[in-house]
């Protein structure tokens, strides 16, 4: 069965528009491994607009499932994760003003400088994961980082299936398809929601991991949050 992982970056937006603790953070990723949650993800970054660095401390108390860590490997992120020691960090090539990820890692443009930073995390314990398209050669070019999993960056299949488009799924199949071939594991976000996370699940042949926050979140306003975990449970299975 795939793995639920519930990023909670959404309600940190919620929280800090009120400068309160209302939502309390602590409390949802409590509840939501409650509801039946495998893990609780988030992904600080260097503005703290959603996740403070201080939550991503925090958490590390409230979270015994698996706990993962996203962002763009800066020293300050790489400090803060090698300190919380989370189940697993997940690399995103992010600007520092972007307002959410858009693009998956240059595997082979990039690969001298990931294999150092995983091989860090990797002496600390940590499974490492990189965000990256499904391009064959990324694929590839992950392989040579030394990294335990990749991450599926799934926008465009997204988009496109909401279109109607259901061969948007071939280039991850395949994509999935080599990394089973490398003993890469296989984890997938970006706009996956109950809508089209069935057909992904059904279609990307050993899919460990997925991540989903902001669909989540804003489905859980019509439906309720411990459904909704529910409901994305059922999909997975």
């Amino acid at each position: 069965m795939t793995k639920l992982s519930v990023n909670i970056n959404k309600i940190a937006t919620l929280r800090n528009a009120r400068g309160g603790n209302v939502p309390d953070l602590l409390k949802v990723a409590a509840d939501v491994q409650q509801f039946g949650a495998d893990g609780v993800t988030i992904h600080p970054r260097p503005d703290e607009r959603h996740i403070r660095y201080q939550d991503a401390r925090d958490l590390t108390k409230v979270v015994h499932t698996e706990y993962n860590i996203e962002g763009n490997p800066m020293d300050n992120f790489m400090s803060l994760v090698l300190e919380c020691k989370p189940t697993q960090v997940t690399l995103v090539p992010d600007v520092v003003d972007a307002i959410t990820s858009n693009a998956g890692w240059n595997t082979v443009k990039h690969r001298d400088f990931l294999k150092e930073v995983i091989s860090e995390f990797k002496r600390n314990g940590i499974r490492t994961s990189i965000f990256v398209d499904p391009v064959l050669e990324m694929i590839e070019g992950a392989k040579e980082t030394g990294t335990d999993r990749i991450e599926l960056y799934t926008e465009e299949f997204a988009h496109q299936y909401g279109l109607g488009n259901l061969k948007a799924i071939d280039p991850y199949v395949e994509a999935s398809k080599l990394a089973n071939e490398l003993n890469l594991g296989i984890n997938a976000g970006h706009d996956l929601s109950l809508d089209n996370i069935q057909f992904f699940k059904e279609n990307i042949p050993g899919l460990l991991e997925v991540s989903i926050g902001h669909a989540l979140i804003s489905e859980a306003i019509y439906l309720g949050l411990e459904n909704v975990v529910c409901l994305y449970k059922q999909k997975l299975r």
